[in-house]
């Protein structure tokens, strides 16, 4: 069982859960499982704006040269770019230093295989295996066998240009604000949509990444939405710190989902006879009113668990090339093997272009049933979780919406919290519940304490 590895690569406190000392260990087994000793390997190592990213960076790369990999350090780059770069790039994995969303204190390690996806469980289990053995069991290379550190400046002119040759879209007289979280996305975006003729208003775009995903982001949307009516924008565009979330705002300030850009993306696809096997991925937190909207075309929704490496495995699995999750991770399979911002907005962009729609004309198509979300941060997740009257309080409540709700109830898979969904066509009901559920998991892990 992983000990490490959550549902997006190992992630904690920077110095005091993730420390240099376990990060070399980290380089050094990831480097034994997926790249081996038969020759010698070329990782592409990169980086989000945290200022930790510095200290684990250079911890990492050790790790990896010990092993005999030799590293390119692309810098600041997002996750999907190190996806793409890693998979047409002639290198044999890629290393992604990010805690996503999460804030400035946290920071993670995630593996790109040279496929440009990110590890199986079984893989990350391995990896795991060789740190828990303290890595005596392994032989070190020297002299010339160890490996070294070279710079990949070019790292985000290729990515841009890959993405500008696949999106050939004139987006002159358009007004778009931007929220780059002051992560990854602030040395990519602004210049981006400046080239395909965009008028560009860029916010919170500082690298020196103290101020990442504080109170903006994907994860602050109400930011974007203020900002987008105050810059007078026809859209709205907000990414996470590693710049693979994207979430949009119309005209007038409203927030379009991870479940509005499927919906409307499924619709055009289908439309075009370019949505394969009508059919779309995404997860058990999808709204309701996506399986509706879809339904009503002829288009089927298949749910994973959460996490984006599901969403993909079951997309792979049964041949879509579309899917993603609620909170803005999107994969387009015919751009890219990963959920990426940049691509997720320049693919509505392109819709807006080519229906002659604006935003709030596109979202109309998803009428949501009410959501609450709530995060119940706790010391004992799994004893709360699995706590007997906290899973009789949930099933009575399930009866209760007989089919026209859900509840759905997981630990995170990158923070030490619990959340908890539940929708149903009556908002005061989906409030009143979600409160319920909430006061109870408080009151399991106060007394489990005692």
């Amino acid at each position: 069982m992983r000990r490490l590895f959550g549902t997006d690569g190992v992630r904690g406190v920077a110095n005091r859960d993730l420390t240099p000392e376990l990060v070399f260990k980290i380089g050094f087994a990831g480097a034994e499982v997926i790249a081996g000793r038969s020759s010698r390997h070329r990782i592409l190592l990169a980086r989000d704006t945290r200022p930790s990213g510095y200290m684990l960076e250079d911890a990492l790369s050790s790790g990896l040269c010990s092993a005999g990999a030799d590293v390119f350090k692309a810098g600041i780059l997002s996750t999907p770019a190190v996806s793409y770069l890693t998979r047409t790039q002639s290198f044999d994995a890629g290393v992604m230093i990010s805690a996503s969303h999460n804030p400035v204190e946290d920071n993670g390690i995630k593996f790109i295989s040279n496929n440009g996806m990110k590890l199986s469980d079984d893989i990350e289990e391995q990896i795991e295996e060789i740190i828990d053995s303290g890595l005596k069991a392994f032989k070190r290379p020297v002299g010339t066998n160890i490996g070294k550190f070279y710079d990949y400046p070019d790292a985000i002119s290729v990515y841009s240009d890959y993405l500008l040759s696949i999106f050939n879209i004139d987006l002159y007289g358009m007004r778009i604000s931007l929220d780059c979280a002051n992560g990854s996305a602030a040395n990519i975006a602004p210049a981006l949509f400046l080239k395909l003729g965009a008028e560009v208003q860029a916010h919170n775009v500082d690298l020196g990444g103290s101020e990442i995903n504080k109170d903006c982001g994907s994860t602050h949307p109400q930011a974007i939405q203020h900002i987008t009516v105050e810059d007078r924008s026809d859209v709205g565009l907000t990414f996470d710190g590693d710049a693979d979330r994207c979430l949009l705002v119309d005209h007038e300030g409203q927030l379009l989902d991870g479940d509005h850009i499927l919906a409307m993306s499924a619709l055009y696809f289908k439309k075009k006879g370019m949505l394969a096997g009508d059919v779309v991925i995404s997860t058990e937190m999808a709204n309701m009113g996506l399986e509706i909207a879809l339904g009503g075309k002829q288009i089927s929704l298949i749910r994973t668990r959460v996490g984006d490496r599901y969403v993909l495995e079951e997309m792979l699995k049964v041949g879509s090339n579309l899917g993603g999750e609620q909170s803005g991770h999107i994969i387009f399979l015919d751009r890219a093997i990963t959920g990426d911002g940049l691509i997720t907005a320049l693919e509505v962009l392109r819709i807006m272009r080519e229906t002659g729609q604006d935003l709030k004309e596109l979202g109309s198509v998803l009428t949501k049933f009410p959501q609450k979300i709530v995060n119940v941060r706790v010391e004992h997740r799994d004893e709360v979780i699995e706590n007997d009257d906290f899973r009789g309080l949930i099933s009575r409540y399930s009866d209760i919406l007989s089919g026209r709700g859900r509840i759905v109830v997981r630990k995170s898979g990158t923070e030490p919290v619990i959340r908890i969904m539940v929708e149903s066509e009556d908002l005061n009901k989906t409030e009143e519940i979600a409160g319920k559920i909430y006061s109870m998991a408080i009151d399991i892990d106060k007394n489990i304490k005692r």
